[in-house]
């Protein structure tokens, strides 16, 4: 299954920001080991793992450790030294041991459980492709609604958030770029050429950003994902197929999949964020949760170590004026809960099922501080019946599609969303992996609309507008006389829509 937030888990908020944030702040220095002594010798059957070395953020310490890491057996592959994080290889079976021993260490850890494998290609499950019937009974609908795009009468995401009203007032700045972190995008595709700039745009598997002309684009056709997100948030007004929530600002790719396993590695999330910020990115949409812990645990020191080098790159691209939107997850999970059940970790080699707190154990990006935790609703303005959602966690809300309970009233009848896929193609997906593009978009017309606006203006604002259902009265969604999930709080805030759902129409006003 893959991590995709459109097919799995889970969210960020004030109790947890503050206890990641009070975590990461007293990550230990390592013992006062020597810095380096001659190679560590190695077995010659081990596997080659990557690790984050994450170190103080200064140039005699990184240079040290460099030089640690070489004499415990390993491979620098990139140093990311304004952040204090080198991606390292080693078949050193105990190099995370011993280069935590080292003096300027703070936390290190191996980013996957299974060994570097070849390139391949795999496929990551099949989604709802409009056919040609279909298309041509919602390009008769969308014909009778002047200025709508083609197969805009199927989007009634738009409709909900006042996106296709807030069009005709500001489509958004092509100042503004929004980076699709993902699966890659076809830049190719009608919709999305128009708005997309390969100047902002790379690949980052393996931690090293690559820029050749293309390398962020999916592997495959079935690497759909990040293609239909970067359409969902600036697919053009261009007269072809469908409308994104800000179809006049740009967008970009940074493809973070391993083209092997199509897994999130952290060092490649961690080359995605500063990648952004050191291109100008303003907002960075993050439909997925890294690899290979659906949840990361702080007395563990390899996820440890995951938290600590996502969360510098984070909050560098933060303090560099990038905001940073993620998705709540897909497992209907309450993540104010005691325990929740992880049977999914690793999803790289054999998962273990675990109890964790989600209070002690982070999911990554979304819960980390500064980040945008966005759940999902449907037609209806309900949360979605497979959103995540938690008081305290969920930050907003937008549309993510709901193909069970609510139906919309279109030529379809999909309670999914509609955007574009790979090769010139348009397709039907549900998921909180839809919702954060949603409100991603809302964020670059906000960013359009005050181009001086930090990352907590920002997200300032995208609260303030939102409109907020509360909670409602009856959540049993498959009427069976049990409730399907719980929401805690009021009007104002609550588990389900946090601040409420994002409104694109307030944005631009």
């Amino acid at each position: 299954m893959s991590r995709l937030r459109s097919r799995r888990r889970l969210a960020l908020a004030v109790p947890v920001v503050l206890s990641l944030t009070a975590s990461l702040g007293f990550l230990p220095a390592a013992a006062s080991a020597a810095p380096y002594a001659e190679p560590t010798a190695q077995a010659a059957d081990s596997p080659t793992l990557s690790y984050v070395v994450n170190t103080k953020v200064d140039r005699r310490t990184i240079e040290s450790v460099k030089k640690a890491v070489i004499a415990k057996g390993g491979t620098v592959v990139i140093t990311y030294d304004k952040i204090g994080v080198i991606v390292v290889h080693s078949a050193n079976p105990d190099f995370g041991a011993q280069i935590r021993a080292v003096r300027g260490v703070q936390s290190a850890g191996a980013t996957r459980t299974s060994p570097l494998a070849p390139a391949s290609t795999t496929d990551e499950g099949a989604a709802q492709f409009l056919t040609k019937a279909q298309a041509e009974k919602i390009e008769s609908a969308s014909a009778a609604e002047p200025g709508s795009e083609p197969l805009e009468a199927d989007q009634w995401d738009l409709r909900a958030i006042g996106a296709d009203k807030a069009a005709q007032i500001n489509p958004g700045s092509k100042k503004v770029t929004v980076a699709v972190i993902d699966t890659g995008v076809d830049d190719t595709h009608p919709d999305i050429a128009p708005n997309f700039s390969a100047s902002q745009s790379a690949n980052c598997d393996g931690g090293v950003p690559n820029t050749t002309e293309g390398a962020w684009r999916p592997y495959t056709a079935d690497d759909y994902h990040g293609t239909h997100v970067a359409g969902e948030i600036a697919a053009a007004r261009n007269g072809i197929g469908v409308a994104g929530v800000a179809p006049g600002v740009k967008v970009s790719a940074i493809n973070v999949t391993d083209p092997s396993n199509g897994l999130f590695y952290p060092e490649s999330v961690v080359c995605a964020f500063v990648f952004a910020a050191d291109h100008g990115v303003e907002i960075t949409n993050n439909s997925y949760y890294v690899d290979p812990w659906l949840y990361n645990c702080l007395d563990d020191p390899d996820q440890r170590a995951i938290v600590d080098a996502v969360n510098r790159a984070s909050k560098y691209a933060q303090k560099k004026g990038t905001l940073n939107l993620a998705s709540a997850g897909n497992s209907n999970d309450d993540l104010d809960s005691d325990a929740l059940v992880d049977d999914s970790s690793p999803d790289d080699s054999t998962p273990v099922p675990r109890t964790i707190d989600p209070h002690e154990c982070f999911d990554v990006p979304t819960q980390l501080p500064g980040v945008v935790t966005v759940s999902a609703t449907g037609v209806n303005n309900l949360k979605s019946y497979y959103s995540s959602y938690g008081y305290g966690v969920v930050d907003i809300a937008a549309p993510g599609g709901d193909r069970l309970y609510q139906i919309p009233d279109t030529p379809s009848k999909n309670g999914r969303i509609l955007s574009t896929m790979p090769n010139n193609a348009y397709g039907f997906l549900q998921g909180t992996s839809m919702a954060s593009p949603h409100a991603a978009g809302v964020a670059a017309l906000l960013k359009s609309t005050h181009p001086k606006a930090s990352p907590a203006q920002l997200q300032w604002l995208l609260k303030a507008q939102a409109d907020n259902p509360g909670c409602p009265a009856s959540y049993d969604q498959d009427g069976d006389g049990t409730q399907d999930a719980t929401c805690v709080g009021g009007k104002k805030y609550n588990g389900f829509y946090g601040y409420g759902i994002v409104n694109a129409l307030r944005a631009v006003k």
